[in-house]
C-alpha cells in the first residue's frame, strides 16, 4: 500500500536505481501473489522470507538477513515504510552501517508504549536522515521529540495514492450489489482478539444489531484462531457473517459502500477518512488522530455502550461527517520521489527499499 506509490514515482526518475526487498514479514503466502499484482509492484529483487515469529526473534532475523543486501547493494539511501517489524530492523542495520535512511509516515504517535508499534515508531524516527510525515501532527510529535526541522517534510498520506488510483477497479470487484445497510469488521489487535472477555463483548454487541444490517467480517488468521479456540464461532452466525481474509481491491471495495466500518486498524481509519464513512475505532488510541479531529473517525475504546451507541447513531443518519485531511490527495508518492531525488542523488544514486509484507493479507492492518 505504501511502498506501491513511491516505486512507481522514482521509477519515472531515470537518476534513481532502486533495489525491493521482501522481507516476507506475517504475510499470508496464498495471498502475497494476488497483492503484488493488484498493486502493481514488481517481484522483490531480494526475498528475505523471514516469516512469522515473536517479536525479539522476527526484528533479529530481519537485521541478520539483511545486513548482507544493504552491504552488498551499497545504496545511497534506504526507505522504510510504517512501523512493522522490518520498519525498525532495516533502519537498525542502515544506522549501524552509516546509511542513510528515509521514513514514509513518520511522526505518528499513540503515545501508548504497550503498542510494539509504538516502540518500532520512536526508534525509526530517532534512527532516520529523512522523515516524510502524513500529517501535521507528526511535524509536531517530531519537533517534541528533538529531531531537528530541516530533518522532516510533511508529504501527505502515501496509503491514499493507492486507494486514489486502484478505487474504481475496487468499486468493480463488488459484483452484486450487498443489501444496504451492511457493516464491515475487521479484528485483529491482542488486545481485542486475545482477551476471551474483550473478544465476546465485542461480537455480542454487534450481533445485537442483526436484526438492522448485515455485519461483513473478514477475520484476520490470528482472530480465527482465537475464535476457534475460545468456542465463540457461535456468535458470528446470521448476519455477522465470517469471510476469508481478502485481496486490497476487494476489501477496499466493501468499504466503499459500507454503511460503518468497525476496526481496530491504523490504516483503515485513514481509508475511511477519506472515503467519507463512518469508523468506530475499538482502541483506546490513535497514532492518527487527525482521523478523529477531521475525519470520520470515532473511538470507541473498550465502551461497548458507546460502540451500540455510535452505530444506532449511523444507523439513524447522524453518523460522524469529516473531511479529506491536508495533502491526501494521491501525490504523495511524487512529493516523497522529489525529496529523496532532491537529498540523495548527488552520488551515484540508488535506493534500497524493504517491503515487510506485515500487511499482504487483508484487512489485518488494511490490506496494505
Amino acid at each position: 500500500m505504501k511502498v506501491a506509490p513511491v516505486l512507481r514515482a522514482l521509477s519515472t526518475r531515470a537518476a534513481m536505481k532502486q533495489t525491493l526487498v521482501h522481507t516476507g514479514q506475517h504475510y499470508d503466502a496464498n495471498m502475497s501473489d494476488v497483492f503484488f499484482r493488484q498493486l502493481g509492484i514488481p517481484a522483490p529483487d531480494v526475498s528475505l522470507a523471514v516469516g512469522s515469529g515473536s517479536h525479539a526473534w522476527q526484528t533479529a532475523e530481519v537485521m541478520t538477513r539483511l545486513e548482507p543486501v544493504v552491504r552488498q547493494s551499497e545504496p545511497d539511501v534506504v526507505v522504510v515504510y510504517g512501523d512493522v517489524n522490518s520498519t525498525v530492523a532495516a533502519a537498525l542495520v542502515c544506522a549501524k552501517l552509516n546509511v542513510p535512511v528515509a521514513h514514509v509516515e513518520a511522526g505518528l504517535r499513540s503515545f501508548d508504549r504497550t503498542m510494539p508499534e509504538e516502540i518500532n515508531r520512536l526508534v525509526t524516527d530517532q534512527l532516520s536522515d529523512l522523515l516524510l510525515t502524513p500529517s501535521l501532527d507528526g511535524n509536531q510529535n517530531l519537533a517534541r521529540e528533538g529531531i531537528p526541522p530541516e530533518k522532516v517534510v510533511f508529504v501527505g498520506n502515501v496509503m491514499i495514492d493507492t486507494l486514489v488510483r486502484l478505487l474504481p477497479l475496487a468499486v468493480g470487484t463488488v459484483r452484486r450489489k450487498l443489501p444496504k445497510p451492511y457493516g464491515l469488521l475487521t479484528l485483529h489487535r491482542p488486545s481485542n482478539v486475545d482477551d476471551p472477555e474483550m473478544l465476546g463483548s465485542i461480537l455480542e454487541a454487534l450481533s445485537a444489531f442483526s436484526d438492522e444490517m448485515d455485519i461483513r467480517f473478514p477475520v484476520h488468521p490470528r482472530t480465527r484462531q482465537r475464535l476457534h479456540e475460545l468456542g465463540m464461532n457461535r456468535l458470528c452466525q446470521g448476519r455477522l457473517r465470517l469471510m476469508d481474509p481478502l485481496p486490497y481491491l476487494e476489501f477496499l471495495g466493501l468499504q466503499h459502500g459500507a454503511t460503518c466500518v468497525i476496526t481496530d486498524s491504523g490504516g483503515i481509519q485513514e481509508e475511511t477518512t477519506f472515503l467519507g464513512v463512518p469508523c468506530l475505532t475499538v482502541r483506546e488510541n490513535t497514532e492518527r488522530p487527525i482521523t478523529v479531529t477531521s475525519g470520520t473517525n470515532t473511538l470507541v475504546g473498550r465502551n461497548m455502550k458507546l460502540l451500540a451507541t455510535e452505530i444506532g447513531r449511523i444507523l439513524a443518519g447522524r453518523g460522524k461527517i469529516g473531511a479529506k485531511p491536508d495533502l491526501w490527495d494521491g501525490k504523495a508518492g511524487e512529493r516523497i520521489a522529489d525529496c529523496i531525488l532532491e537529498r540523495y542523488a548527488s552520488v551515484s544514486p540508488g535506493a534500497l527499499i524493504p517491503a515487510s509484507g506485515q500487511h499482504l493479507f487483508a484487512p489485518a492492518e488494511t490490506p496494505q
